[in-house]
């Protein structure tokens, strides 16, 4: 299975947005990660709702958003509306998880849980059935950039294990420091959307970079 490749926006040109986008288009990516950061939940403050309507006004590939915002579910709807077609959420964040992932469904979004570095995988033993898509942050969440997290593979197997044991479906995005070096160890594990933010946008050919990491194979 060839990997789904979700460059994260948050590392972009901010200053040519729909250049950007527009080289998204254009490239080998499935879909097109949007980081929304509210300054409470994360130390730092990023994307919100205008940036993401302006992302979808001129995206042909479906808007993956993150939510690492405090009260997500009073921004369902509103991401819904600027354009999402995917939107997870933060196990941590969230205190009626279940409630949270029945109204993403309902506003016809494919539901995301997202798990910090600190936090079990067996805590979504309850609600894998429900999801679409597990993200493992492989970074503390906050800022692009960070040194990958080396326990994120083990992370993956279990998530995989969980998956299997419930017989779910959901897919397992990566989300931080994902690179060519680590891609191929990433899909062994058991990865199936990789994020990648700065490998992308930081390199001197990104739409060669995102091919690059979609022709990438799980190292053997």
């Amino acid at each position: 299975m060839e990997p789904i490749i979700a460059p994260s926006i948050l590392a972009c040109d901010f200053a040519n947005l729909q250049q950007e986008i527009e080289m998204l288009n254009q490239s080998k990516a499935d879909w097109i990660h949007v980081d929304v950061m509210d300054g409470v939940f994360v130390p730092n403050i990023s994307l919100g709702l205008p940036i993401c309507k302006a992302v979808s006004e001129h995206a042909q590939k479906p808007l993956d958003v993150h939510l690492m915002i405090v009260n997500p579910d009073a921004y369902i709807e509103p991401f819904k509306e600027a354009g999402a077609n995917h939107i997870t959420v933060h196990y941590e964040a969230c205190t009626h998880l279940h409630r949270t992932l029945e109204k993403i469904k309902k506003n016809d979004c494919k539901a995301g849980v997202a798990i910090n570095p600190h936090t079990s995988v067996a805590l979504l033993e309850d609600i894998i059935g429900m999801v679409d898509i597990v993200l493992v942050m492989s970074v503390n969440p906050g800022f692009g950039g960070q040194e990958f997290i080396a326990r994120t593979y083990q992370k993956i197997r279990n998530v995989q294990a969980l998956i299997q044991k419930e017989n779910a479906h959901a897919l397992v995005e990566i989300d931080g420091g994902v690179s060519q070096e680590n891609a191929s160890q990433l899909l062994q594990a058991g990865a199936h959307v990789l994020v990648a933010g700065s490998s992308v946008f930081k390199s001197s050919n990104p739409k060669g970079m995102i091919a690059e990491l979609k022709n990438t194979r799980a190292s053997k």
